[in-house]
């Protein structure tokens, strides 16, 4: 490592211990490098040392580029023949949680994903991946047929007690309030399909979960902060960029009162 990013590094990490990252406590990460600026290798090493040995980071490692009804894959073929389109599905790799990439959760989760001892959960769409001494239990028992919800590991964050960094990203990405929306009354719900290979046979894999909508989360969030009055929202630089650390829990229970009253069917 160059004495450049050495520097970087204890300056970010003296940033993040000045946001409030509790040291010894659990972390989730969502992060803009391009925002950030620097390199990410140095901002995973930063992030560390300030949760020190006891501390747990944990990074989204979702996989859109393996589903057919995800949003990626149907903003990108737009516009296809019903050939191209058949082409680009015939030629999607299936989930493997040792080694499928997370191209479009960022460099900073991606580098997370390939540290050496960092563990994956096994969602084939929406997994975690986390390093530290309370990562497998975060992350055991994702059930593959709840992306976000109780069975999940953001259930478990929530019983952690844990932070969210968004780190140079706003609300709009806070996938905790994907929590809430499976904690309002009879959330609506709708099919999801991926491309899987279980025992080595790759094949599609189609099942029912909560109709995630993350449309709104930016309104969720301004609401949130707003109303804050007990510090569960603090904001400060990181780097280049403004960056917010949250309480998970106040994070959920406040979006499972405001999803209730503003989205249509809700309590």
């Amino acid at each position: 490592m160059t004495q450049h990013l050495v520097n970087g590094e204890r300056a970010a990490a003296a940033q993040l211990a000045g946001l409030g990252v509790e040291r010894g406590g659990v972390l989730l990460v969502h992060a803009s490098m391009r925002s950030v600026g620097g390199d990410a290798g140095a901002m995973a090493d930063a992030l560390r040392t300030v949760l020190g040995p006891e501390g747990t980071l944990v990074v989204p490692s979702f996989t859109p580029e393996n589903s057919d009804t995800s949003r990626s894959y149907l903003e990108r073929v737009r516009g296809l023949s019903d050939e191209a389109r058949a082409a680009l599905r015939a030629a999607m790799p299936p989930f493997d949680r040792e080694v499928s990439p997370a191209p479009a959760m960022g460099r900073l989760a991606e580098t997370v994903r390939l540290t050496p001892g960092a563990e994956r959960s096994a969602h084939p769409q929406t997994s975690f991946t986390a390093i530290g001494p309370a990562a497998r239990k975060l992350l055991a028992e994702h059930r593959q047929d709840c992306h976000l919800g109780e069975d999940s590991p953001l259930a478990r964050l929530y019983e952690a007690d844990a932070q969210i960094l968004l780190l140079g990203t706003g609300f709009d990405t806070c996938t905790a309030f994907h929590l809430a929306e499976y904690r309002l009354p009879a959330p609506p719900r709708r099919l999801y399909r991926c491309v899987v290979a279980p025992q080595g046979e790759r094949g599609w894999w189609e099942y029912e979960d909560v109709a995630l909508d993350d449309g709104d989360f930016a309104a969720l969030g301004r609401a949130f902060e707003c109303a804050d009055t007990t510090g569960a929202v603090r904001t400060g630089p990181v780097g280049s960029a403004g960056s917010r650390l949250v309480r998970l829990r106040a994070a959920v229970d406040f979006a499972v009162d405001w999803l209730g009253a503003h989205r249509s069917g809700g309590a």
